[in-house]
C-alpha cells in the first residue's frame, strides 16, 4: 500500500505510456484486418486505406470504446489472489502493456498478422502464474483461447470459401455476367447490411449506452439490410454498362461494384474493431488507474478517467500511420491474390464469423478470423492459389504470440517491481 501512495503519479504515468505504445501495436498490426483485403484488391490505394481507418478507427476507439472497461480483459486471473498484494497487480499490468506492445512491434516489422487480444492475454497470464501463482489463472479461460486458433479461422474459411464459391458460380460462370450481377448483388450488399449491422450493434452501440436486446438488435439489422439491399438495387440498375462488350469488360465492371461494396464493408469493420480492440490497452491502464487511484481496491470494473480513451485512440491511429503497411501487405497480398469479389468474400465472411462468435460467447481474434477467410477465398481457387510458405509463417507466429507476450511480461514484472520495491 505505501509504494502506491509513495509512486502514485509514476506508475500512473508508466501505465499511460505503456498504454500508448500497446495501442500503437494495435494500429500497427491489428488494423490491417480490416483493411488488408480492400488494398490487396485494389479498392483502396494504401494511403487511402490509411486515411479511412485513422477515421473510423479513431471513430469506434473514441465515440463507442466505453466509458466503463473490465479492469482484467476476458475473465482470465482471479483478482482475489491480488487483494493483499494490489502494488503487484499494478506492476504486472504496466509489464503486461510493455510485453504485449514489444510484441507487437516486433511481428509488425516482421509483417506477421497476431492477435493483439492474444498478446495482452498471454502477457498477463505470465506475469500472474510467475508472480503471483498458477492458481491465481484461470486456465479454464486459456484453453478456449488457444481453441479459438483452430475454430475462429475455420469458421471464417469455410464461410468465405461458399460465399466466393456462390458469386463465382451465380455470376462470373454465367453468359452475361453483368445482368447477373445487377440481379444478385443486391443480395450479397443486403446481406453485408445486415451482418455488418450487427457487428456494430454488438461490438459498438453497447459502448455509447444503447444497449439494444438481441431481439431488436436482430430486427433492427434485418431493416437495414433490406434498405441496403434496395438501395443497392436502384443504383446498380442506374450504372450504364454495354452488354454487348466482350466478357472481359464484364468482369472488370462486376468487380467495380464489389469494389465500392468493399470500401462500405471496410469502413464500419474498422469503426467497430476500433470500438471493441481498444480495451486491450486501455484496460490494464484503467486498472492500474483505478488500483493506485483508490489505495488498493481492486473492483471488475472501472470508470474511465476522461484521458484515457483518447490515449487508446491515439495510439491506435499513430502505428496505423506510421507501420501498417507490413501486416496490410501481407493480409492483403502476401497470402493470395485477391480481387475485389474475393476481398468482399473474405470481409463477409469475418464479419458473419463475429458475429456467431458474438452470440455464442466463443473467445475470437479478429486477426485470425480474417487470415482464415483470406485462406478459404484462396483455397475456393485451390490450393496452388496460396503462398503456403506466408502462411506457415502466420501460424507460427500465432503459436509463439502467447508464450512470447507470457516471457517478456515476467521479465518486465520483475525488473519493476524490483525498481519499485527497492
Amino acid at each position: 500500500m505505501d509504494i502506491l501512495s509513495t509512486y502514485h503519479m509514476t506508475l500512473i504515468v508508466l501505465a499511460a505510456a505503456f498504454g500508448l505504445f500497446m495501442a500503437w501495436g494495435i494500429g500497427a498490426n491489428d488494423v490491417a484486418n480490416a483493411m488488408g483485403t480492400s488494398v490487396g484488391s485494389k479498392a483502396l490505394t494504401i494511403k487511402q486505406a490509411i486515411i479511412v481507418a485513422m477515421i473510423f478507427e479513431f471513430a469506434g476507439a473514441y465515440l463507442a470504446g466505453g466509458e466503463v472497461t473490465s479492469t482484467i480483459r476476458k475473465g482470465i486471473i482471479d483478482s482475489s489472489h491480488y487483494t493483499h498484494v494490489p502494488e503487484l497487480l499494478v506492476f504486472g499490468m504496466i509489464g503486461a502493456l510493455l510485453a504485449a506492445g514489444t510484441w507487437l512491434l516486433i511481428a509488425s516489422w516482421a509483417g506477421w498478422p497476431v492477435s493483439t487480444t492474444h498478446s495482452i492475454i498471454g502477457a498477463i497470464v505470465g506475469f500472474s502464474a510467475v508472480g503471483v501463482g498458477v492458481e491465481s489463472v484461470k486456465w479454464g479461460a486459456v484453453v478456449g483461447i488457444v481453441g479459438s486458433w483452430v475454430i475462429t479461422p475455420l469458421i471464417a474459411g469455410v464461410i468465405a470459401y461458399f460465399v466466393f464459391l456462390s458469386a463465382q458460380k451465380l455470376i462470373f460462370d454465367a453468359e452475361n455476367p453483368l445482368r447477373m450481377a445487377v440481379r444478385y448483388v443486391p443480395f450479397y450488399m443486403g446481406i453485408t447490411g445486415f451482418m455488418i449491422s450487427l457487428v456494430t450493434i454488438k461490438k459498438g452501440l453497447k459502448h455509447v449506452g444503447i444497449d439494444l436486446s438481441n431481439n431488436e438488435g436482430y430486427i433492427l439489422a434485418v431493416a437495414i439490410g433490406v434498405v441496403v439491399g434496395i438501395i443497392g438495387r436502384i443504383l446498380i440498375a442506374r450504372l450504364k454498362f454495354d452488354e454487348k462488350a466482350d466478357k472481359t469488360s464484364h468482369y472488370v465492371n462486376v468487380e467495380k461494384v464489389f469494389g465500392i461494396l468493399m470500401i462500405v464493408t471496410a469502413c464500419s469493420m474498422a469503426f467497430a474493431h476500433g470500438s471493441n480492440d481498444v480495451a486491450n490497452a486501455i484496460g490494464p491502464v484503467a486498472a492500474v488507474v483505478s488500483v493506485v487511484q483508490s489505495g488498493g481496491v481492486i473492483s471488475p470494473k472501472a470508470q474511465l478517467v476522461w484521458w484515457v480513451l483518447p490515449v487508446g485512440a491515439l495510439g491506435i491511429v499513430l502505428g496505423l500511420a506510421m507501420f501498417g503497411r507490413r501486416v496490410i501487405a501481407t493480409i492483403g497480398k502476401g497470402i493470395t491474390h485477391l480481387t475485389p469479389s474475393r476481398g468482399f468474400a473474405a470481409e463477409l465472411a469475418a464479419a458473419t464469423t463475429v458475429v456467431i462468435a458474438s452470440g455464442t460467447g466463443l473467445p475470437i481474434s479478429t486477426t485470425q478470423t480474417l487470415v482464415g477467410a483470406v485462406l478459404g477465398v484462396g483455397m475456393a481457387r485451390g490450393i496452388a492459389a496460396l503462398n503456403l510458405g506466408v502462411v506457415r509463417n502466420i501460424v507460427v507466429s500465432w503459436v509463439v504470440t502467447l508464450p512470447a507476450g507470457a516471457v517478456m511480461s515476467i521479465i518486465f514484472f520483475y525488473i519493476i517491481r524490483a525498481i519499485f520495491s527497492a
